[in-house]
């Protein structure tokens, strides 16, 4: 029993050495108007993951509030890996992500928003898929809807799975959640990256990235909790 145990240990450690050569960031963008409660909880939800980044981006896009600057301080007094870079002024989510990708350091990139709450096992899971399918390109993930607290899902957003179904939803609907996805930075840059499409700048670029070939999936089980209702909108 000892030896099979043994065995198991080892195997499991071989596992997340080969998962973990895949380092990756996480690229976030907070402005002015958003919660002092939501942006911690978003923060930790990232920083007490199965699997770490190795940094998070953070783009402060135009001027925060001093409560807002103030977790930003803490947080990167707190962690080394968390990365700030500052805009002058709002620049809206697209041209905010658009200069944070610049500061990537790695080539596989985690999307998070910060009012959403990835779950514990988020980054893991989507390492494992680029691990064991490295051709993919953008990997999504479906997502829980809630109002108030985690435990109120409403609804969940589920996606298709695989790269030919993702392409037909695409002619409708936008095929991927995109405080989800992450994907390679390689391929986004290459498409041009965010462009102004007001409020659907993640939808205009995975229809350019489909268009140009480049390979998407989404896994079949939420893996975010993701804010829903009147106060979403307002945002």
């Amino acid at each position: 029993i000892l030896s099979i145990s043994v065995s198991l240990d080892i195997v499991s450690i071989c596992k997340f050495i080969k998962m973990s050569k895949l380092i990756f960031s996480v690229l976030i963008s907070v402005y002015y108007n958003e919660s002092i409660s939501y942006f911690k909880k978003s923060l930790d939800s990232i920083l007490y993951q199965t699997l770490l980044p190795a940094e998070v981006v953070l783009v402060k896009d135009g001027i925060l509030t001093d409560d807002l600057n103030c977790i930003v301080k803490e947080y990167s007094q707190k962690y080394p890996i968390l990365k700030v870079i500052s805009l002058p002024v709002n620049q809206g989510l697209g041209k905010a992500l658009n200069e944070g990708l610049k500061h990537c350091s790695y080539d596989l990139v985690a999307r998070m928003d910060t009012d959403d709450i990835a779950k514990p096992n988020r980054f893991e899971k989507q390492i494992r898929v680029f691990q064991e399918h490295p051709e993919l390109d953008v990997v999504g993930a479906w997502i829980d809807e809630f109002e108030e607290t985690t435990s109120n899902i409403i609804s969940t957003r589920k996606l298709p799975e695989v790269h030919d179904d993702i392409c037909q939803f695409a002619k409708k609907r936008n095929p991927f959640n995109h405080p989800c996805v992450m994907y390679k930075k390689f391929a986004v840059e290459a498409v041009g990256s965010y462009q102004d499409f007001y409020l659907l700048e993640d939808y205009y670029l995975w229809l350019r990235m489909l268009m140009a070939g480049y390979q998407g999936y989404n896994i079949q089980e939420p893996l975010l909790h993701m804010r829903a209702g009147s106060d979403m909108y307002k945002r």
